[in-house]
């Protein structure tokens, strides 16, 4: 008997080169009696920029929506977008990339039937991701309080470094003086906090980095700690304010408020090809061995 699944597809509405996967996506889902659901902004996307014939679905209007697994069609970027509408449903997240790096969207738009075939055959494997929390003891913070990469405390672009006082389980660690101060989980290793010098994290090693961005002085190192710790931060800025970034979105908060941040009580499962392997996708990401002397 074939199995019936509903299947959440996510992609963002700049894209246009995914339109074939999605068309071979929707033909493969009708074979298999799948039930699909779509948010509206990428539904009106397909049906009006694209052309797309989009076949019946349910329309997802906020975060309140189920599926036996969610299809994410994009970049990284759009993966960290995705994975918090998913939240802690605990529903695994399949991506496709057809964006550019993708350590995250590990699946090739080219093999979709092979993926899914390979979903309903139940041949893949599921890594749990661990996501950070952040939370204010003089405030509620705007915006989802969760990140599956980082959490960034960063200056003002117009303004002077600031001073991040940091306490790890309540015992005083360093007072940053930096640009901003990335606290990433294993997932984010490989994103914003590689680029300032952090350290690469195997996924699963249950860690938190701290890397200092531009540190006015060269002995603030990346430090990695266990993830059932909790981080407490203070800001002080000459400008009086300071950017909290959440993979990537931005909000602007005054400073001198007591920030806190530990690992969310849920995790991102990603869906995975069977024998996947963490180190060979940093080997062809990171093009490690690659003879680049032309």
């Amino acid at each position: 008997m074939t199995k019936k699944f509903k299947f959440a597809l996510f992609g963002n509405v700049y894209q246009e080169r995914k339109s074939a996967a999605v068309q071979k996506f929707f033909a493969i889902a009708a074979e298999r009696k799948a039930e699909i659901a779509l948010p509206e902004q990428f539904y009106l996307f397909l049906r009006d920029n694209m052309k797309i014939h989009v076949p019946d679905c349910e329309i997802i209007k906020d975060n309140n929506f189920t599926a036996d697994y969610v299809v994410c069609m994009g970049g990284d970027g759009t993966f960290l977008d995705v994975a918090s509408r998913v939240g802690n449903k605990e529903i695994p997240i399949i991506g496709i990339n057809t964006g550019r790096l993708g350590f995250l969207a590990s699946f090739s738009p080219d093999h979709i039937e092979e993926t899914l075939s390979d979903i309903y055959e139940g041949y893949y494997g599921i890594e749990k991701h661990s996501v950070l929390n952040i939370s204010c003891d003089e405030m509620e913070l705007k915006d989802y309080p969760y990140a599956l990469n980082e959490i960034a405390i960063l200056k003002h672009d117009i303004s002077s470094m600031i001073s991040i006082h940091t306490d790890i389980n309540d015992e005083y660690l360093t007072t940053y003086q930096a640009d901003g101060l990335i606290i990433g989980t294993p997932t984010g290793s490989t994103a914003y906090s590689l680029s300032v010098g952090g350290p690469i994290i195997v996924p699963q090693s249950e860690t938190i980095s701290l890397t200092p961005v531009a540190p006015h002085s060269l002995n603030m190192r990346p430090l990695v700690l266990c993830d059932d710790a909790e981080i407490s931060l203070r800001v002080e800025s000459r400008s009086n304010s300071f950017l909290i970034s959440l993979d990537g979105r931005s909000q602007s908060y005054p400073d001198n408020i007591h920030l806190r941040i530990r690992k969310a009580p849920y995790s991102i499962k990603v869906v995975t090809r069977q024998g996947h392997s963490f180190f060979s996708t940093l080997r062809k990401k990171m093009m490690w061995g690659a003879d680049s002397r032309g």
